[in-house]
């Protein structure tokens, strides 16, 4: 369907706006008719952004969005989320800090815990609020820029642009409360099917193609009432409506599969050929708990155009197979296109009563199978898990390793993870059988470390504010932390997710030339100032030991110090080594640098670790530390980086550049 002025009777004044004229400036730049009207002027605007945020002919080169994911976009789009962030997301991080911690605080209370947020907890809640906005907006970015959505343009803005003033779906009230400046509340969930049934409705309310094909399904398949058959009044009233209500209607036709048919495995797979009419597929989506995005009936004419679909449909209150519960898209002849999707929630996971069926289905599909294994078998284990703690089983380790995916991630069929691996942690009962021990043999505060105490999972430093110096420095009870850790086999500042590593390593006994060699042979680069660092190296002021020793290290970021994780509130190298002896750690010797180097070969790319130590002066009392470094191209290097570049200039560090450091002898 082509623009509907529908955007130009939404927003009167999008036509005159800024980003408008700029797309108009543009099309009068490439000496085309200039448009005049005010269709034509948003009909320019729309093109400007297909052409910018979905890239068809691939004219832009791909760039790092700057999501948690990694995802790859035309670089224009990720200009644009920048922009919407600094707008919508991080002028408000200090009001939504408040509103978090006030809500926390309250809930503390009520709990009968005295909780006081001071300045450097509100800076990392308020960090916290961000990273959690942003991730919640990025997902809408992401869907509603992907190319092989069936979204038209305009459709995709007036999503976008909606979902921009609203909050997450009030269940009780059944309806998107308008957001307000400073909420740390997050984004509406996407619910695909709830889109393609506002797309479809709207389109309706202008096309009496779209209308007539609803009717006549409401008819022949539904048996729908005449007085309750869609028309064109109600569909312009619905298209009239904000998006906010529109959003909250398409919730509510979703359906809902009731929990007695969830029970229900017995059914039948039916293939829709590709080619054939989509009617049918489209028709059987309706009304029957599905969020997937094939409810819209573009996209189900343009997915049969790309190949087959199959439905596996279990039977219904009568015996019919009619309740949909996964889904298989095919592309072209053999290839299936994306992750067979459920029914378990607005993610597309799939329902645990279901691997069985899924499983067997994709044998038909022979080597294509394979692409799956480690999702079945990952959903067939938490499943056993999850039944087993219904029973009111224990847990074994190896099931929380499982469980909080230490090893390896767990691998669903959804959208997102599957939400039982939250719903499955209990971190306070789930510690002891993790570290083997007793509850009281894990310390959560400085003061409650014991000689028989095996596992710590708390803060490694606290700042407070000196009353006589009006300075910031670390709390009475957390200097020397790290001496009364030593013999501590576990430490984490969170469970399971931020242990701290430690790892043992040998150095002495090798000749600064032998080092060289040996890491020449395998292929480490020295870099440094001037190459100061091949040339000291091989100089003799670089002495290794003769003797062997084994040292134990620990590795931190300079936020885990408890310095920002930005470059404002970050630190200089020297404020990192001094709070590092604050907390009873010790310097490593320089010579760790080349030991460390040959042992650490599996670092990920772009990757650098900083040796802390004493720094060495040298050319023009510039002093330098040792950073063991994994270049773009998988190039390891070894390297002398200043701390400082001459006297009076110091550099700051980012919260997330990472040290190490020894720990002190037990």
């Amino acid at each position: 369907m082509e623009n509907p002025r529908f955007l130009e009777n939404k927003y009167p004044d999008l036509s005159g706006s800024k980003q408008v004229e700029r797309a108009v400036q543009k099309v009068k730049r490439e000496e085309e008719e200039i448009p005049r009207g005010k269709t034509e002027r948003v009909d320019a605007y729309l093109s400007r952004l297909e052409t910018l945020i979905l890239d068809s002919n691939k004219e832009q080169k791909v760039k790092d969005l700057g999501d948690v994911d990694g995802t790859k976009r035309p670089r224009a789009l990720s200009l644009l989320r920048k922009m919407i962030l600094q707008e919508y997301v991080r002028p408000n991080k200090e009001k939504m800090a408040q509103g978090a911690a006030t809500v926390e605080e309250r809930a503390a209370r009520q709990m009968g815990i005295d909780v006081r947020y001071g300045e450097e907890q509100l800076e990392q809640r308020g960090e916290i609020a961000v990273g959690d906005l942003e991730s919640s907006l990025d997902q809408w970015i992401k869907y509603l820029s992907d190319p092989n959505e069936q979204y038209p343009t305009w459709f995709r803005y007036y999503a976008f642009r909606s979902i921009l003033d609203l909050g997450e779906y009030d269940k009780d009230k059944q309806e998107f409360p308008k957001r307000s400046k400073g909420t740390f509340k997050l984004f509406p969930d996407i619910d695909r099917g709830a889109l393609a049934y506002v797309q479809e409705m709207i389109e309706a309310s202008r096309d009496k193609s779209t209308l007539s094909r609803i009717r006549d399904v409401q008819k022949s398949q539904w048996q729908t009432p005449e007085n309750e058959l869609l028309t064109e009044e109600k569909a312009k009233a619905f298209a009239s409506q904000s998006f906010a209500k529109q959003y909250a209607e398409g919730l509510k036709k979703n359906g809902e599969i009731t929990p007695e048919l969830r029970q229900e495995t017995r059914g039948e797979w039916i293939k829709y050929d590709k080619g054939s009419d989509p009617k049918q597929l489209w028709a059987s989506l309706q009304n029957k708990g599905t969020a997937w995005c094939t409810k819209g009936y573009p996209t189900a004419k343009t997915q049969l155009e790309g190949g087959d679909f199959y439905i596996y449909y279990t039977l219904d209150k009568n015996g019919n197979p009619t309740i949909p519960r996964i889904a298989i898209r095919m592309q072209g002849n053999s290839r299936i296109a994306e992750d067979p999707r459920g029914v378990f929630d607005t993610q597309q996971n799939l329902e645990p009563n279901m691997v069985e069926i899924l499983e067997e289905k994709l044998k038909d599909f022979g080597s294509e199978a394979d692409r799956f294994k480690k999702k079945s078998a990952d959903m067939k284990q938490l499943t056993a898990i999850e039944n087993r703690v219904k029973r009111g089983e224990k847990l074994t380790k190896d099931d929380l390793l499982f469980v909080y995916e230490i090893n390896s991630p767990i691998e669903s069929f959804g959208y997102k993870r599957d939400p039982r691996i939250a719903e499955l942690r209990n971190p306070k009962e789930d510690m002891p059988i993790f570290f083997e021990c007793t509850q009281r043999q894990i310390a959560n505060t400085p003061r409650a470390i014991r000689k028989n105490t095996k596992a710590y999972v708390g803060p490694i430093v606290r700042i407070v504010d000196n009353k006589d110096t009006g300075q910031k420095e670390v709390a009475p009870e957390y200097k020397n932390i790290f001496k009364k850790l030593a013999h501590v086999e576990y430490i984490l500042t969170a469970f399971p997710e931020k242990n701290i590593s430690r790892q043992n390593i040998e150095i002495g006994g090798k000749t600064t030339q032998q080092l060289f060699d040996e890491m020449e042979r395998h292929g480490i680069k020295l870099f440094g100032i001037h190459d100061w660092t091949k040339n000291m190296l091989l100089s003799g002021s670089f002495t290794p030991s003769k003797n062997f020793e084994t040292l134990t290290i620990v590795t931190l970021t300079v936020e885990s110090l408890g310095f920002g994780s930005s470059s404002v509130y970050g630190a200089t190298v020297e404020d990192v080594l001094q709070r590092a002896e604050e907390l009873g750690l010790e310097l490593c010797p320089a010579e760790i640098a080349p030991y460390y180097r040959l042992k650490y070969q599996d670092q990920p790319v772009d990757d650098t670790v900083a040796v802390g130590m004493k720094p060495i002066i040298h050319d023009e009392d510039m002093s330098s530390i040792f950073d063991i470094y994994r270049n773009t191209k998988g190039v390891l290097e070894l390297s002398l980086e200043p701390s400082s570049p001459q006297p009076g200039v110091k550099f700051i560090l980012n919260g997330t550049k990472k040290f190490i450091f020894r720990m002190p002898a037990t």
